[in-house]
C-alpha cells in the first residue's frame, strides 16, 4: 500500500537546505533523498502511522 501517502500533504513534511537530502519528516526526525513516507514503508513494511493532513490556511 506504499504510495497512497503523499507526504507534501503531511504537516510534518519539510523541505531542507540540504541538496543531498531535500525532504525531511519531523515526526520522525529525518532527512532523506527520497518521499519519507516511502522510506518509513521500506523500513517498517508498513505505511506511515504519523501522517497528519495539512490545515488550509483559511487566510487563502
Amino acid at each position: 500500500m506504499a504510495g497512497k501517502i503523499n507526504c507534501r500533504n503531511c504537516k510534518y513534511h519539510y523541505i531542507t537546505w540540504d541538496s543531498n537530502m531535500p525532504y525531511g519528516c519531523k515526526a520522525f526526525g529525518f532527512k532523506t533523498r527520497q518521499i519519507p513516507s516511502l522510506v518509513v514503508f521500506q523500513s517498517s513494511g508498513k505505511d506511515c502511522q504519523a501522517y497528519e493532513e495539512k490545515q488550509k490556511d483559511p487566510r487563502k
